[in-house]
């Protein structure tokens, strides 16, 4: 009962239903730096570690130590926004969704899709089970990406994996006619799902850039806590 109240708590549910998290090939978060795109990553994955899946967060940023971090105050957000919770109960489902999560680091010099193929096989091997969603937090969409998405693409297909993305975006851009930032414009025919998050006086906006047919809702979020209005 737990892990469905958390999930139905969470930010993801209440603007791109989860559900469907894992139904796409590619998807993004996209911000300027600092805005929130890496937090709202990592509620997406919380979501699926919640319904007992594994998931793969590669980090070209941050040291893992504090991506974990984030993991454990996104869960602790979730559990003090429902109200009061067993403290036992909630230390349990964190050990046990915490196993779940397989972190990894990189930098965009050793970052190579072929070291995810291997990893991947590697689960298929010992019948360990795939993870859902790979989280991938820190490409430059600034450059030319189209092998590396290729590749990555073949990754998803074979391992009916959905792969999320973080795209940095940039203050002093001004977006397209279609209103995507330029990152998004030039790769939006190879993605499901995207979200743009922006400040707002003491707020985030969340827009929803692409999602199936729905697009362009607006959500006010806490900064602290992602959490709409």
């Amino acid at each position: 009962m737990l892990r469905k109240d958390l999930v139905n708590r969470s930010p993801v549910c209440k603007i791109l239903n989860p559900d469907s998290i894992t139904q796409v090939k590619f998807g993004a978060v996209l911000s300027r730096a600092g805005v929130g795109k890496t937090q709202f990553l990592v509620q997406i994955a919380l979501t699926r570690l919640l319904n007992n899946e594994k998931i793969i967060h590669i980090s070209l940023n941050d040291p893992m130590e504090k991506i974990n971090l984030r993991y454990m105050d996104s869960f602790n957000n979730l559990v003090d926004s429902i109200g009061y919770v067993d403290p036992q109960k909630a230390k349990r489902l964190w050990d046990d969704i915490n196993q779940l999560k397989v972190g990894i680091t990189y930098n965009e010099s050793s970052f190579d899709p072929k070291k995810i193929n291997d990893y991947l096989n590697s689960f298929k091997k010992t019948n360990n089970g795939l993870p859902s969603i790979l989280v991938i937090d820190g490409l430059n969409f600034d450059n030319d990406l189209s092998s590396l998405l290729d590749q990555l693409g073949n990754i998803s297909e074979t391992f009916k994996i959905s792969i999320w993305f973080s795209m940095r975006t940039h203050r002093e851009e001004s977006l397209c006619p279609d209103g995507y930032p330029k990152q998004f414009e030039n790769v939006k025919d190879r993605f499901d799902k995207a979200l743009l998050l922006n400040p707002k006086d003491n707020k985030i906006e969340a827009t929803v850039l692409k999602n199936g047919v729905d697009k362009d809702r607006k959500y006010l979020l806490d900064p602290a806590t992602m959490m709409p209005e």
